[in-house]
């Protein structure tokens, strides 16, 4: 474990830090949300970061899995892991800052589908890292169902 130790850490802040960065980019957008009207079940703002900092601590743990692993498919496993990493870091730039609603919610489907295919891949090398993706999809697929409904909202569609 001595030697496992320095990869958990590194995985698990590069992803907590592409979702810090993210999320002091978007730091000034956010009280316009606020402000703006919420479908049923959306959350205050102050949950985002808690949830999503879990959410980055359990990309970051499957990723250092799925380096440690030496099954067949693991590179693989990690470029999606990177790739939809970079679309999860442009969604709220897209949504907060450039409050183009609509594009963040087709790029969410984009994000929802590259995870999807992530934990497919990560199964394949290890289960335990590609269930602990689980909650992630869950929560994106929550998201989707709040940015359709903002864009409905925001449109006066609902």
């Amino acid at each position: 474990m001595k030697r496992k130790w320095p990869v958990y850490l590194l995985f698990i802040t590069v992803a907590l830090g592409a979702g810090a960065l993210s999320g002091w980019l978007i730091a000034d957008s956010v009280q316009a949300y606020e402000q703006m009207p919420h479908p049923p079940g959306s959350p205050s703002a102050g949950a985002f970061p808690w949830v999503w900092s879990f959410l980055y601590l359990l990309m970051g743990v499957s990723a250092a899995r799925i380096w440690l692993s030496p099954q067949p498919g693991s590179r693989s496993a990690l470029l999606l892991w990177g790739l939809q990493l970079a679309v999860n870091f442009a969604w709220p730039l897209l949504f907060f800052d450039l409050q183009m609603v609509w594009l963040a919610f087709f790029w969410l489907l984009l994000l929802w589908l590259l995870v999807f295919s992530m934990i497919r891949a990560f199964s394949a090398v290890d289960s335990w890292a590609a269930k602990l993706q689980l909650p992630y999809l869950l929560w994106l697929s929550y998201a989707a169902y709040l940015n359709l409904a903002q864009g409905l909202l925001s449109n006066r569609l609902i």
